[in-house]
């Protein structure tokens, strides 16, 4: 049986579990997926110890994406963002990814967002970090806006032909924009919005990563503005299906699991 996990601190609330067992159950692939809770300053050592024992594959979370960087070999998207959220364990070292990138991307062009022309990415921590270069590698041109200006202009000297702005240059940049990504916790069990209603329009694609609710002040605004609305579950499903094909080579069964995960949010 192979082995696959998750380690962060905490991960009591992880919906990875379900989500990646029904994929091998649909599949037939004889394996588990399990939590590994390791205290908050002992990344590196887990990852050391899951590849002593024989785990095939880990998923990285909160606090530990950047800490894992010394104890694997990061892929190039990886090293750019700064971040490892996914471990291959095939490979000696193993191979450290980031699948947030691609998880939004992929989010994206689920619901027919085109991913070209300009993007305003909301937030510039790790999930902003990783969303405005995944944008910037698929052609768009990015904008980041951050409530500390200097971190978004951090950023984008980081990105490919980004900017960084204030949020007080949300209106504007978002009545321009085909494409927004919020990348705050801003809406994750409020009602709140980090856009302004008004800047909000029927050419734009929008994708919260709040997962909880689902629904939020920022994707209600959006329905209501005509905008193709993208849920951040559906991030949180592509960078599992991500992982999960990068794993095991296998396409992963995507309405399966989104089926799972959605009964659990």
């Amino acid at each position: 049986m192979d082995v696959y996990g998750l380690i962060g601190n905490p991960v009591g609330h992880s919906l990875s579990p379900p989500m990646h067992e029904a994929a091998y159950e649909e599949l037939g692939i004889d394996a588990r997926y399990v939590t590994f809770e390791p205290p908050a300053d002992a990344g590196q050592a887990a990852v050391e110890s899951a590849a002593t024992v024989g785990v095939c594959g880990l998923n990285v979370t909160i606090p530990f994406k950047q800490d894992v960087l010394d104890a694997v070999e990061p892929a190039p998207l990886a090293e750019r963002i700064g971040a490892v959220n996914t471990v291959d364990f095939a490979t000696d070292p193993p191979t450290g990814y980031n699948t947030d990138a691609v998880g939004a991307t992929r989010a994206l062009r689920s619901h027919d967002v085109g991913l070209d022309g300009e993007a305003v990415v909301v937030g510039a921590g790790g999930a902003g970090r990783a969303v405005a270069f995944g944008l910037a590698d698929e052609g768009m041109t990015v904008d980041v806006a951050n409530r500390t200006e200097s971190t978004a202009h951090d950023l984008a000297a980081e990105v490919p032909d980004a900017t960084g702005h204030g949020l007080d240059a949300l209106d504007e940049l978002v009545a321009d924009a085909d494409v927004l990504v919020n990348c705050t916790s801003v809406g994750m069990k409020e009602d709140r919005s980090p856009a302004p209603a008004e800047s909000l329009h029927a050419d734009l694609g929008v994708l919260d990563a709040v997962y909880d609710p689902v629904e939020t002040r920022l994707l209600r605004d959006a329905e209501a503005a005509g905008a193709t609305t993208v849920d951040g579950a559906w991030m949180l499903l592509y960078q599992g299906v991500e992982a999960f094909e990068q794993w095991t080579g296998a396409d992963a069964p995507v309405e399966k699991m989104n089926r799972v995960l959605r009964e659990r949010l």
